[in-house]
Protein backbone atom coordinates (compact mmCIF):
# COMPACT_ATOMS: atom_id res chain seq x y z
CA UNK A 1 0.00 0.00 0.00
CA UNK A 2 3.04 2.25 -0.17
CA UNK A 3 1.83 3.19 -3.63
CA UNK A 4 -0.95 4.65 -2.29
CA UNK A 5 0.44 7.38 -0.06
CA UNK A 6 3.44 7.90 -2.83
CA UNK A 7 0.94 8.44 -5.58
CA UNK A 8 -0.24 12.38 -5.46
CA UNK A 9 -3.91 12.69 -3.99
CA UNK A 10 -6.92 13.03 -5.66
CA UNK A 11 -8.64 16.26 -6.38
CA UNK A 12 -12.45 16.83 -6.11
CA UNK A 13 -13.94 20.09 -6.51
CA UNK A 14 -17.45 21.56 -6.07
CA UNK A 15 -19.15 25.27 -6.73
CA UNK A 16 -20.26 27.08 -4.09
CA UNK A 17 -23.78 26.20 -3.53
CA UNK A 18 -25.02 29.04 -1.95
CA UNK A 19 -23.75 32.04 -3.73
CA UNK A 20 -22.93 30.41 -7.25
CA UNK A 21 -24.37 28.64 -10.20
CA UNK A 22 -24.34 24.74 -9.13
CA UNK A 23 -22.20 23.86 -12.45
CA UNK A 24 -18.78 24.42 -13.21
CA UNK A 25 -14.91 23.62 -13.07
CA UNK A 26 -13.51 23.53 -9.81
CA UNK A 27 -9.90 22.64 -8.83
CA UNK A 28 -9.45 20.84 -5.60
CA UNK A 29 -5.98 21.00 -3.67
CA UNK A 30 -5.63 17.99 -1.69
CA UNK A 31 -2.96 16.54 0.96
CA UNK A 32 -3.00 12.85 1.55
CA UNK A 33 -0.14 11.68 3.67
CA UNK A 34 2.41 14.71 3.06
CA UNK A 35 1.63 14.20 -1.07
CA UNK A 36 0.21 17.30 -2.80
CA UNK A 37 -1.80 17.78 -5.90
CA UNK A 38 -4.64 19.45 -8.12
CA UNK A 39 -6.92 18.55 -9.98
CA UNK A 40 -9.71 20.31 -12.25
CA UNK A 41 -13.52 18.96 -11.68
CA UNK A 42 -17.10 19.44 -13.51
CA UNK A 43 -20.00 19.36 -10.97
CA UNK A 44 -23.99 19.86 -11.39
CA UNK A 45 -25.73 19.47 -8.13
CA UNK A 46 -29.80 19.75 -8.24
CA UNK A 47 -32.18 18.99 -5.40
CA UNK A 48 -29.21 18.72 -2.67
CA UNK A 49 -27.69 16.13 -5.34
CA UNK A 50 -24.22 16.21 -6.32
CA UNK A 51 -23.45 14.39 -10.04
CA UNK A 52 -20.30 15.12 -12.45
CA UNK A 53 -17.17 14.34 -12.99
CA UNK A 54 -13.55 14.52 -12.26
CA UNK A 55 -11.03 13.76 -14.43
CA UNK A 56 -8.08 10.98 -12.98
CA UNK A 57 -5.00 10.21 -14.63
CA UNK A 58 -7.23 10.94 -18.10
CA UNK A 59 -10.32 9.15 -17.33
CA UNK A 60 -13.92 10.71 -16.23
CA UNK A 61 -15.03 9.41 -13.03
CA UNK A 62 -18.66 9.81 -12.28
CA UNK A 63 -19.33 11.43 -8.87
CA UNK A 64 -21.85 11.09 -6.55
CA UNK A 65 -23.07 12.97 -3.21
CA UNK A 66 -25.17 15.02 -1.36
CA UNK A 67 -25.18 18.41 0.16
CA UNK A 68 -27.27 19.14 3.59
CA UNK A 69 -26.91 22.79 4.32
CA UNK A 70 -22.90 24.37 4.55
CA UNK A 71 -22.09 20.20 5.03
CA UNK A 72 -20.97 18.54 1.34
CA UNK A 73 -20.03 14.76 0.99
CA UNK A 74 -19.59 13.04 -2.61
CA UNK A 75 -17.73 9.87 -3.32
CA UNK A 76 -16.37 7.84 -6.38
CA UNK A 77 -14.61 4.84 -7.79
CA UNK A 78 -11.50 4.87 -9.21
CA UNK A 79 -8.79 2.17 -10.26
CA UNK A 80 -5.11 3.50 -9.43
CA UNK A 81 -2.28 1.15 -10.14
CA UNK A 82 -4.88 -1.86 -10.74
CA UNK A 83 -5.89 -1.49 -7.80
CA UNK A 84 -10.20 -1.09 -7.26
CA UNK A 85 -10.46 1.96 -4.40
CA UNK A 86 -13.05 4.81 -3.27
CA UNK A 87 -11.99 8.24 -2.39
CA UNK A 88 -14.53 9.53 0.11
CA UNK A 89 -15.08 13.40 0.79
CA UNK A 90 -16.58 15.31 3.74
CA UNK A 91 -16.36 19.26 4.17
CA UNK A 92 -17.90 22.23 5.03
CA UNK A 93 -18.65 24.95 2.68
CA UNK A 94 -17.94 28.39 2.89
CA UNK A 95 -19.21 31.93 2.67
CA UNK A 96 -16.08 32.84 0.79
CA UNK A 97 -15.99 30.25 -2.15
CA UNK A 98 -14.49 27.54 -0.87
CA UNK A 99 -14.94 24.30 0.54
CA UNK A 100 -12.84 22.64 2.97
CA UNK A 101 -12.26 18.97 4.65
CA UNK A 102 -11.42 15.45 4.76
CA UNK A 103 -10.96 13.08 2.11
CA UNK A 104 -10.41 9.31 2.83
CA UNK A 105 -9.30 6.42 0.84
CA UNK A 106 -11.18 3.26 0.86
CA UNK A 107 -10.62 0.47 2.36
CA UNK A 108 -7.59 1.42 3.34
CA UNK A 109 -8.74 3.62 5.51
CA UNK A 110 -5.83 6.35 4.46
CA UNK A 111 -6.60 9.74 4.84
CA UNK A 112 -6.11 13.78 4.20
CA UNK A 113 -6.89 17.15 3.75
CA UNK A 114 -8.60 18.98 0.46
CA UNK A 115 -9.18 22.20 -0.17
CA UNK A 116 -11.71 23.61 -3.32
CA UNK A 117 -11.94 26.56 -5.08
CA UNK A 118 -14.04 28.16 -7.98
CA UNK A 119 -12.54 27.74 -11.39
CA UNK A 120 -8.82 26.28 -13.01
CA UNK A 121 -6.37 27.48 -10.27
CA UNK A 122 -2.67 26.99 -11.04
CA UNK A 123 -1.01 23.78 -9.38
CA UNK A 124 0.64 24.48 -5.91
CA UNK A 125 4.57 24.54 -6.01
CA UNK A 126 4.48 21.47 -4.25
CA UNK A 127 2.02 18.93 -6.22
CA UNK A 128 1.65 17.32 -9.31
CA UNK A 129 -0.71 18.66 -12.04
CA UNK A 130 -1.77 15.18 -13.16
CA UNK A 131 -2.76 14.22 -10.13
CA UNK A 132 -2.03 10.18 -9.03
CA UNK A 133 1.93 10.12 -9.53
CA UNK A 134 3.02 7.37 -11.89
CA UNK A 135 6.67 5.87 -10.98
CA UNK A 136 9.24 5.31 -13.68
CA UNK A 137 9.77 2.09 -15.46
CA UNK A 138 13.12 0.14 -14.60
CA UNK A 139 15.00 -2.82 -16.73
CA UNK A 140 15.48 -5.81 -15.34
CA UNK A 141 18.32 -6.26 -17.01
CA UNK A 142 19.92 -2.86 -15.10
CA UNK A 143 23.68 -3.50 -14.52
CA UNK A 144 23.50 -4.47 -10.64
CA UNK A 145 20.29 -6.90 -11.24
CA UNK A 146 20.14 -9.93 -10.11
CA UNK A 147 20.23 -12.09 -13.28
CA UNK A 148 16.93 -13.83 -14.61
CA UNK A 149 14.99 -15.61 -16.53
CA UNK A 150 12.80 -13.83 -19.20
CA UNK A 151 9.88 -16.01 -19.70
CA UNK A 152 7.61 -15.79 -22.74
CA UNK A 153 4.26 -13.26 -22.08
CA UNK A 154 1.83 -14.70 -19.97
CA UNK A 155 3.86 -17.33 -18.75
CA UNK A 156 4.91 -17.95 -14.95
CA UNK A 157 7.35 -19.75 -13.70
CA UNK A 158 7.69 -23.53 -12.66
CA UNK A 159 5.82 -24.35 -8.64
CA UNK A 160 9.27 -25.70 -7.49
CA UNK A 161 12.12 -23.66 -9.36
CA UNK A 162 13.97 -21.45 -6.90
CA UNK A 163 15.41 -18.18 -8.62
CA UNK A 164 14.62 -14.96 -10.49
CA UNK A 165 12.17 -14.35 -13.67
CA UNK A 166 10.82 -11.99 -15.63
CA UNK A 167 7.08 -11.51 -16.02
CA UNK A 168 6.02 -10.39 -19.37
CA UNK A 169 3.92 -7.56 -19.61
CA UNK A 170 0.62 -9.36 -20.13
CA UNK A 171 -1.71 -10.55 -17.22
CA UNK A 172 -4.48 -12.40 -17.76
CA UNK A 173 -6.11 -13.65 -14.09
CA UNK A 174 -5.19 -17.45 -13.41
CA UNK A 175 -8.03 -19.64 -13.93
CA UNK A 176 -7.85 -20.68 -10.02
CA UNK A 177 -8.48 -17.24 -9.09
CA UNK A 178 -12.31 -17.46 -10.42
CA UNK A 179 -15.25 -19.87 -9.05
CA UNK A 180 -15.00 -23.00 -10.64
CA UNK A 181 -17.91 -25.31 -10.85
CA UNK A 182 -17.97 -28.31 -8.94
CA UNK A 183 -15.11 -27.44 -6.74
CA UNK A 184 -15.81 -27.47 -3.27
CA UNK A 185 -15.76 -23.93 -1.59
CA UNK A 186 -14.98 -22.87 2.06
CA UNK A 187 -16.86 -20.39 4.05
CA UNK A 188 -15.40 -16.82 5.82
CA UNK A 189 -15.72 -15.95 9.05
CA UNK A 190 -15.72 -12.09 9.95
CA UNK A 191 -15.12 -10.41 13.22
CA UNK A 192 -14.08 -7.37 14.70
CA UNK A 193 -10.93 -6.65 16.63
CA UNK A 194 -11.31 -3.05 19.00
CA UNK A 195 -7.85 -0.97 19.87
CA UNK A 196 -9.47 -0.97 23.59
CA UNK A 197 -9.29 -4.95 23.64
CA UNK A 198 -5.31 -4.71 22.30
CA UNK A 199 -2.48 -5.20 25.35
CA UNK A 200 0.29 -4.87 22.25
CA UNK A 201 -1.35 -1.81 19.86
CA UNK A 202 -3.76 0.60 21.94
CA UNK A 203 -3.79 2.73 18.62
CA UNK A 204 -1.78 5.74 17.31
CA UNK A 205 -3.18 8.05 14.20
CA UNK A 206 -1.60 10.74 12.44
CA UNK A 207 -3.63 13.85 12.25
CA UNK A 208 -5.44 14.24 8.56
CA UNK A 209 -3.23 16.02 5.85
CA UNK A 210 0.31 16.11 7.46
CA UNK A 211 3.11 13.51 7.14
CA UNK A 212 6.59 14.84 8.66
CA UNK A 213 9.53 16.15 8.26
CA UNK A 214 13.21 14.58 6.91
CA UNK A 215 15.91 15.77 10.17
CA UNK A 216 18.40 18.26 8.90
CA UNK A 217 20.86 16.34 10.74
CA UNK A 218 20.19 13.32 9.61
CA UNK A 219 18.07 12.44 6.24
CA UNK A 220 17.84 8.82 7.18
CA UNK A 221 15.32 10.16 10.21
CA UNK A 222 11.84 11.61 9.90
CA UNK A 223 10.18 13.92 12.67
CA UNK A 224 6.74 13.57 13.12
CA UNK A 225 5.18 15.72 15.64
CA UNK A 226 1.40 15.09 14.49
CA UNK A 227 0.64 11.31 15.59
CA UNK A 228 -1.11 10.51 19.17
CA UNK A 229 -3.27 7.59 20.93
CA UNK A 230 -6.40 7.15 18.82
CA UNK A 231 -8.64 4.01 18.72
CA UNK A 232 -9.32 2.09 15.51
CA UNK A 233 -11.30 -1.11 14.78
CA UNK A 234 -10.39 -3.72 12.49
CA UNK A 235 -11.77 -6.68 10.58
CA UNK A 236 -10.77 -9.83 10.39
CA UNK A 237 -12.17 -12.20 7.85
CA UNK A 238 -10.96 -16.38 8.37
CA UNK A 239 -11.15 -18.80 5.32
CA UNK A 240 -12.22 -22.23 6.66
CA UNK A 241 -11.65 -24.95 3.73
CA UNK A 242 -14.79 -27.59 3.18
CA UNK A 243 -12.24 -30.06 3.88
CA UNK A 244 -11.40 -29.14 7.47
CA UNK A 245 -12.45 -31.58 10.28
CA UNK A 246 -13.18 -30.14 13.66
CA UNK A 247 -10.80 -30.87 15.97
CA UNK A 248 -7.74 -31.68 13.63
CA UNK A 249 -5.11 -29.29 13.82
CA UNK A 250 -4.27 -27.18 10.36
CA UNK A 251 -1.85 -25.06 8.46
CA UNK A 252 -2.27 -21.70 8.02
CA UNK A 253 -1.54 -18.71 6.14
CA UNK A 254 -1.83 -14.97 7.42
CA UNK A 255 -1.55 -11.41 6.84
CA UNK A 256 -2.66 -8.16 5.17
CA UNK A 257 -2.91 -6.85 1.81
CA UNK A 258 -3.68 -9.71 -0.15
CA UNK A 259 -7.34 -9.62 -2.32
CA UNK A 260 -9.90 -11.76 -0.40
CA UNK A 261 -12.20 -13.52 -3.23
CA UNK A 262 -9.35 -14.83 -5.80
CA UNK A 263 -7.52 -15.74 -2.38
CA UNK A 264 -10.43 -17.78 -1.33
CA UNK A 265 -11.42 -19.57 -5.00
CA UNK A 266 -7.85 -20.48 -5.63
CA UNK A 267 -7.28 -21.98 -1.98
CA UNK A 268 -10.73 -24.01 -2.73
CA UNK A 269 -9.31 -24.99 -6.43
CA UNK A 270 -5.28 -25.83 -5.44
CA UNK A 271 -6.91 -27.82 -2.12
CA UNK A 272 -9.37 -29.94 -4.13
CA UNK A 273 -6.76 -30.49 -6.63
CA UNK A 274 -4.37 -31.78 -3.82
CA UNK A 275 -1.54 -28.87 -5.25
CA UNK A 276 -1.15 -27.58 -1.66
CA UNK A 277 -2.56 -28.83 1.61
CA UNK A 278 -6.07 -27.94 2.88
CA UNK A 279 -5.30 -24.61 5.55
CA UNK A 280 -6.82 -21.64 6.91
CA UNK A 281 -6.54 -18.50 5.51
CA UNK A 282 -6.47 -14.98 7.79
CA UNK A 283 -6.93 -11.68 6.40
CA UNK A 284 -5.83 -9.22 9.10
CA UNK A 285 -7.57 -5.85 8.57
CA UNK A 286 -5.78 -2.62 8.63
CA UNK A 287 -5.42 -0.45 11.93
CA UNK A 288 -5.90 2.79 10.05
CA UNK A 289 -3.44 5.13 8.26
CA UNK A 290 -0.54 4.57 6.64
CA UNK A 291 3.50 4.91 7.01
CA UNK A 292 4.78 6.35 9.10
CA UNK A 293 3.47 8.06 12.78
CA UNK A 294 -0.09 5.69 11.73
CA UNK A 295 -1.41 2.64 13.37
CA UNK A 296 -0.64 0.86 10.26
CA UNK A 297 2.85 1.64 10.11
CA UNK A 298 3.78 0.85 13.28
CA UNK A 299 2.64 -2.55 13.13
CA UNK A 300 4.13 -3.65 9.73
CA UNK A 301 6.85 -1.42 9.21
CA UNK A 302 8.50 -1.83 12.65
CA UNK A 303 11.48 -3.94 12.53
CA UNK A 304 11.03 -6.05 15.42
CA UNK A 305 8.90 -9.70 16.40
CA UNK A 306 6.45 -7.72 17.92
CA UNK A 307 3.92 -8.15 14.74
CA UNK A 308 3.74 -11.87 14.72
CA UNK A 309 3.55 -11.57 18.78
CA UNK A 310 0.56 -9.47 18.28
CA UNK A 311 -1.03 -12.16 16.08
CA UNK A 312 0.18 -15.50 18.29
CA UNK A 313 -1.18 -13.53 21.47
CA UNK A 314 -4.45 -11.54 20.08
CA UNK A 315 -5.54 -12.18 16.66
CA UNK A 316 -4.66 -16.31 16.39
CA UNK A 317 -6.28 -17.32 19.56
CA UNK A 318 -9.87 -15.19 18.06
CA UNK A 319 -8.84 -17.16 15.29
CA UNK A 320 -9.74 -20.27 16.90
CA UNK A 321 -12.40 -19.29 19.06
CA UNK A 322 -14.48 -17.25 16.48
CA UNK A 323 -13.63 -19.69 13.11
CA UNK A 324 -13.69 -23.32 15.29
CA UNK A 325 -11.03 -24.71 14.06
CA UNK A 326 -7.52 -25.47 15.71
CA UNK A 327 -4.28 -24.01 14.31
CA UNK A 328 -0.82 -25.73 14.10
CA UNK A 329 1.76 -25.17 16.14
CA UNK A 330 4.73 -26.07 13.61
CA UNK A 331 6.57 -23.36 12.01
CA UNK A 332 6.47 -25.14 8.93
CA UNK A 333 3.29 -25.27 8.55
CA UNK A 334 2.91 -21.00 9.08
CA UNK A 335 3.01 -18.90 5.94
CA UNK A 336 2.81 -15.05 6.81
CA UNK A 337 1.80 -13.15 3.29
CA UNK A 338 1.46 -9.34 2.42
CA UNK A 339 1.71 -6.82 0.15
CA UNK A 340 3.59 -3.43 0.25
CA UNK A 341 4.38 -3.13 4.27
CA UNK A 342 2.29 -5.76 5.21
CA UNK A 343 4.51 -7.63 2.52
CA UNK A 344 7.83 -6.74 4.74
CA UNK A 345 6.26 -7.17 7.60
CA UNK A 346 5.95 -11.24 6.83
CA UNK A 347 9.35 -11.38 6.19
CA UNK A 348 9.92 -9.97 9.95
CA UNK A 349 7.41 -12.33 11.29
CA UNK A 350 9.32 -14.80 9.71
CA UNK A 351 12.79 -13.84 10.16
CA UNK A 352 12.67 -12.25 14.14
CA UNK A 353 10.30 -15.44 14.87
CA UNK A 354 12.02 -18.19 13.05
CA UNK A 355 10.30 -21.03 15.49
CA UNK A 356 6.49 -19.13 14.21
CA UNK A 357 6.88 -19.02 10.42
CA UNK A 358 8.91 -20.55 8.02
CA UNK A 359 7.14 -19.56 4.89
CA UNK A 360 6.82 -15.87 3.79
CA UNK A 361 4.88 -14.30 0.60
CA UNK A 362 5.45 -10.70 -0.22
CA UNK A 363 3.93 -8.18 -3.23
CA UNK A 364 5.99 -5.30 -3.69
CA UNK A 365 7.25 -5.55 -0.21
CA UNK A 366 8.15 -2.17 1.02
CA UNK A 367 11.80 -3.35 2.23
CA UNK A 368 12.73 0.30 2.79
CA UNK A 369 13.15 2.95 5.76
CA UNK A 370 9.75 3.56 6.60
CA UNK A 371 10.24 2.67 9.99
CA UNK A 372 8.90 5.08 13.29
CA UNK A 373 9.75 5.29 15.86
CA UNK A 374 13.31 5.31 15.14
CA UNK A 375 15.21 2.08 16.14
CA UNK A 376 18.81 1.97 16.64
CA UNK A 377 19.01 -1.00 16.56
CA UNK A 378 17.53 -0.95 12.63
CA UNK A 379 18.61 2.26 12.05
CA UNK A 380 17.41 2.06 7.93
CA UNK A 381 13.77 -0.02 8.80
CA UNK A 382 13.32 -2.86 6.40
CA UNK A 383 16.01 -1.78 3.98
CA UNK A 384 17.89 -3.20 6.20
CA UNK A 385 16.76 -6.46 5.56
CA UNK A 386 18.77 -6.28 1.92
CA UNK A 387 21.43 -4.29 3.37
CA UNK A 388 22.73 -5.78 6.38
CA UNK A 389 19.92 -8.16 7.69
CA UNK A 390 20.19 -11.11 5.56
CA UNK A 391 23.77 -10.50 3.66
CA UNK A 392 25.20 -10.44 7.53
CA UNK A 393 23.26 -13.44 9.27
CA UNK A 394 23.20 -16.97 9.14
CA UNK A 395 20.52 -18.45 6.61
CA UNK A 396 17.24 -18.96 8.32
CA UNK A 397 14.76 -21.72 7.55
CA UNK A 398 12.41 -19.47 5.47
CA UNK A 399 11.21 -20.36 2.24
CA UNK A 400 10.38 -17.00 0.26
CA UNK A 401 8.13 -15.96 -2.59
CA UNK A 402 8.23 -12.45 -3.54
CA UNK A 403 7.86 -10.18 -6.73
CA UNK A 404 8.47 -6.25 -7.61
CA UNK A 405 6.65 -4.04 -10.41
CA UNK A 406 8.73 -2.50 -12.92
CA UNK A 407 7.48 0.86 -12.32
CA UNK A 408 7.10 -0.09 -8.36
CA UNK A 409 7.43 2.66 -5.79
CA UNK A 410 10.37 5.15 -5.92
CA UNK A 411 10.61 7.96 -3.73
CA UNK A 412 7.26 7.93 -2.15
CA UNK A 413 7.56 10.41 0.37
CA UNK A 414 9.29 13.48 1.27
CA UNK A 415 12.77 11.92 2.60
CA UNK A 416 15.24 11.67 0.00
CA UNK A 417 17.65 9.10 1.68
CA UNK A 418 18.32 6.68 -1.22
CA UNK A 419 16.61 4.08 0.77
CA UNK A 420 13.12 4.73 -0.65
CA UNK A 421 12.97 2.39 -4.24
CA UNK A 422 11.26 -0.90 -3.73
CA UNK A 423 12.65 -2.25 -7.47
CA UNK A 424 16.22 -2.01 -5.80
CA UNK A 425 15.11 -3.08 -2.26
CA UNK A 426 13.95 -6.19 -3.95
CA UNK A 427 16.32 -6.74 -6.67
CA UNK A 428 19.01 -6.27 -3.86
CA UNK A 429 17.23 -8.47 -1.13
CA UNK A 430 17.26 -11.50 -4.11
CA UNK A 431 20.13 -10.95 -4.48
CA UNK A 432 21.36 -11.68 -0.26
CA UNK A 433 18.64 -14.63 -0.62
CA UNK A 434 20.58 -16.62 -3.63
CA UNK A 435 24.15 -15.67 -1.87
CA UNK A 436 22.82 -17.43 1.35
CA UNK A 437 21.35 -20.23 -0.63
CA UNK A 438 17.74 -19.35 0.62
CA UNK A 439 14.58 -21.27 -1.20
CA UNK A 440 13.28 -18.18 -2.84
CA UNK A 441 11.41 -17.50 -6.05
CA UNK A 442 11.68 -13.74 -7.18
CA UNK A 443 9.49 -11.85 -9.70
CA UNK A 444 10.00 -8.83 -11.87
CA UNK A 445 6.94 -8.13 -13.57
CA UNK A 446 6.76 -6.11 -16.53
CA UNK A 447 4.18 -2.99 -17.22
CA UNK A 448 3.35 -3.20 -13.36
CA UNK A 449 2.82 -1.33 -10.50
CA UNK A 450 3.16 -1.37 -6.86
CA UNK A 451 0.57 -4.32 -5.17
CA UNK A 452 -0.16 -4.79 -8.78
CA UNK A 453 -3.64 -6.06 -8.77
CA UNK A 454 -3.54 -7.82 -11.98
CA UNK A 455 -0.25 -9.29 -11.42
CA UNK A 456 -1.70 -10.92 -8.12
CA UNK A 457 -4.85 -12.16 -9.91
CA UNK A 458 -2.41 -13.79 -12.32
CA UNK A 459 0.74 -15.41 -10.20
CA UNK A 460 -1.24 -16.14 -6.85
CA UNK A 461 -2.04 -20.10 -8.20
CA UNK A 462 1.35 -20.37 -8.65
CA UNK A 463 2.96 -18.19 -5.88
CA UNK A 464 1.10 -20.46 -2.99
CA UNK A 465 2.27 -24.22 -5.60
CA UNK A 466 5.41 -22.67 -4.79
CA UNK A 467 5.42 -21.45 -1.31
CA UNK A 468 4.07 -24.51 0.25
CA UNK A 469 6.71 -27.21 -1.48
CA UNK A 470 7.89 -29.45 1.03
CA UNK A 471 4.82 -29.65 3.03
CA UNK A 472 2.90 -32.98 2.95
CA UNK A 473 -0.77 -32.69 1.07
CA UNK A 474 -3.06 -33.49 4.02
CA UNK A 475 -0.58 -33.18 6.90
CA UNK A 476 -2.84 -31.67 9.88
Amino acid sequence: MKRLLAASALLLALPAFAAQTPTGQWTVHSNIGGNQSDEVCNFVVADNKITGTCNVQGKDEQVTGTVDGNKATWQHAMTYNNIQMTLVYTGTIADSDKIAGNVLVQPFKVDGLFTATPGIAPPSSQSASSGWSQYPTRDPHTPGFVAAKELPDGAIPPVNADGNFILGPTHRPAPEVAVQPGVPRGKVIEFVMNSTESKIYPGVARDPGTFGMPDPTDPAKLIVTTSHPAPYTRHVLVYVPSQYKPGTTMPFIAGEDVADQPLYNALDELIAQHRIPAMVAILIGPGGGDAQGSERGLELDTMSGLYAEWVEKEVLPRVEAEAHVKLTRDPNGRAAMGASSSGAAALAMAWYHPELYHRVLSYSGTFLNQQWPYNPEAPHGAWEFPEHLVPDSPAKPIRIWMEVGDADALDPNVMRDHMHDSVVANERLAAALANKGYHYQFIFARHAGHGDADVRVQTLPEALEFLWQGYPIGKK
